[in-house]
């Protein structure tokens, strides 16, 4: 994924923020590294100019932190008057040549590298005081280097405690992945030393990501699949990575997944090695094909907690989904209370077991009561439905496994007839509980990042007390866009959801546009300053909504592609990041 990269000392060359005071008045910046074409690859960034967000009558956005490097998680410690704001900036995050951390002139372990990990703190006027914090060490102690670090929370919240974090060598050299590298860890929030607190957790196409308390004991957090669709294909680093781990028995379908034709054939079975074929098998929960161990609690594609004073005893909570990556707990007397709402993202149209529309999803997950956890369909179910509903066939697409290139749309399509591709076969004999459907769906590829519910001092119209605002990070371009008309594609935005709770009548969710670019585009692309891909949305205690803006990505998209062949398919732009503060006036 790497090639050497070399910062030039220009206007366009974005270090991490305390290196360059002077980006702030930037219009072009640039990926800085000097592999052929990376810095070719730019975007449009002007945080000074009014913001081009629309937003309902009574609130107003600004932004809060600028010039950062990919961030990912927000923290908040102290109250209304005074508060620190901890933020993380995550690294190397996504797969391309121009976003190599090891090939940093000043080494993986510079701390001016801005694609690895590390947490900057600000005051509540958006001041740096501290920072950064965590960045990787050749003796250990920081982050990972290969990153990416995904989220962040204080265990009490508000008052503090312990700071953990999640972090992975997920974008390593060898594939999009090392095998069981996610971690969740401890950051001392004033030294930024970094003490392992679980380890070897699965990594692979999603690595560990957000986290959650509910001040009960343990510390609960969500574990994206290791693949796209339950089958290790050519989309998961060649075939390197680690197969999906159940966390119940299941029974395998009489299916199998082709990526090559050979010869020699290349077909895999669901939740096993690539290459390895075995239909109708039984799968023990907790399996790791990896390292041939069964690992109690440990699973991927669910919902994981651990006791906050033992962090062996680790448990599965909810599962069946791919990667229900942003995450909150309902608070006291919310409908929901007792559940952990999930957004979950959908499958992409590649590998070998592609499919097209898959939608995202809004779960509510808890245990059952006999404490094993709930299911909730994957890899076998999309949007509550079948996968094998016409509307996920696959339409045929270059990062399919049996469509090799140079891409041809007639082979390809012939090919995935040959592979029994369409419809989708299923990946299980059948589901191992009875399935929990979804709550609410949202547009295909529009990927949720974060949910958190309103304080009282963010209700006023439209937003409605118990209502949660949700963040879309947007598509990155493997299928086509979820709508014909730009005016109207999901993503890069914000989102409410308001709760029916009146007396006597059912609950519903009823969802509805809340914070949006004026263009309804990505911010580089239309040259405003608005958001990019906002990543995550977590409440300050002085009542006002943070967004986190992982900021500009080139990517496989028509209107933001990647320039240079060589260098996709998603190039990072260090600097663009920043956090917006949404409040109500």
């Amino acid at each position: 994924m790497k090639l050497k990269l070399l910062c030039a000392v220009t206007a366009v060359c974005i270090l991490p923020l305390l290196a360059a005071p002077n980006i702030a008045a930037a219009q072009t910046v640039s990926n800085p590294s000097a592999a052929p074409d990376c810095m070719n690859n730019t975007a449009f960034y002007n945080p000074t100019l009014p913001p081009s967000i629309n937003l309902p009558p009574g609130f107003t956005a600004s932004v809060f932190a600028k010039n950062l490097n990919m961030p990912t998680g927000i923290a908040f410690l102290g109250n209304s008057s005074s508060f620190e704001v901890f933020v993380l900036e995550s690294g190397h995050g996504l797969p391309s040549v121009c976003n190599d951390e090891m090939a940093w002139p000043g080494g993986p372990f510079d701390i001016k590298n801005p694609f690895t990990p590390d947490i900057l703190v600000f005051n509540r006027n958006g001041t740096l005081i501290r920072g950064p914090l965590g960045k990787p060490t050749s003796a250990g102690g920081g982050f990972q280097p290969s990153g990416p670090a995904i989220d962040i929370a204080f265990v009490n919240g508000l008052s503090g405690g312990r700071l953990f974090a999640t972090d992975s060598n997920q974008s390593t050299h060898q594939h999009n992945g090392q095998n069981n590298s996610s971690r969740i860890v401890v950051v001392n929030p004033m030294t930024g030393q970094v003490t392992p607190f679980i380890t070897n957790l699965p990594t692979g196409d999603h690595p560990t990501e957000q986290l959650a308390f509910r001040g009960d004991g343990w510390i609960y957090w969500s574990q994206g699949s290791t693949t796209n669709s339950g089958v290790v294909g050519l989309d998961n680093g060649g075939g390197q990575n680690q197969s999906d781990i159940p966390c119940q028995d299941i029974t395998l379908s009489q299916n199998v997944f082709i990526s090559s034709f050979g010869p020699p054939e290349v077909a895999t079975s669901g939740y096993s090695p690539f290459g390895v074929q075995q239909p109708g098998a039984t799968i023990k929960a907790f399996f790791n094909s990896f390292t041939g161990q069964v690992r109690q609690g440990v699973c991927d594609g669910a919902i994981l907690r651990a006791q906050l004073s033992n962090a062996n005893n680790i448990q599965a909570f909810s599962w069946g989904y791919r990667n229900p990556y942003a995450i909150r707990f309902p608070p006291v007397g919310h409908p929901l209370y007792g559940g952990i709402l999930a957004g979950m993202d959908g499958a992409d149209e590649r590998g070998n077991r592609p499919s097209n529309n898959a939608p995202e999803e809004i779960h509510l997950g808890r245990q059952n009561p006999d404490g094993s956890p709930d299911y909730h369909g994957w890899p076998d179910r999309y949007g509550g439905l079948a996968t094998n509903q016409r509307v996920y066939n696959p339409q045929g697409g270059a990062n399919d496994d049996v469509c090799p290139a140079p891409f041809d749309p007639a082979t390809c399509l012939a090919n995935l007839i040959k592979a029994k591709a369409i419809p989708i076969q299923d990946v299980l004999a059948g589901p191992p509980q009875q399935i929990t459907g979804p709550l609410a769906l949202e547009a295909a590829d529009s990927s949720f990042t974060g949910i958190d519910f309103v304080p009282d001092a963010f209700v006023a119209d439209p937003v409605r007390p118990g209502a949660a605002l949700y963040s879309l990070e947007g598509d990155f371009g493997f299928s086509p866009p979820n709508s014909d008309n730009p005016d109207t594609e999901v993503g890069h935005e914000i989102k409410l959801i308001n709760f029916n709770q009146l007396p006597g009548s059912p609950l519903a969710l009823r969802i509805q546009n809340f914070a949006r670019n004026s263009t309804n585009d990505q911010a580089f692309v239309t040259n405003i300053n608005g958001f990019n891909r906002p990543t995550n949305i977590r409440f300050g205690p002085d009542g006002c909504a943070y967004v986190v803006d992982y900021g500009a990505v080139r990517d496989l998209s028509a209107d933001s592609h990647f320039v240079g062949s060589a260098n996709g398919p998603l190039v990072q732009i260090p600097g663009t990041g920043a956090i917006w503060k949404i409040c109500p006036m």
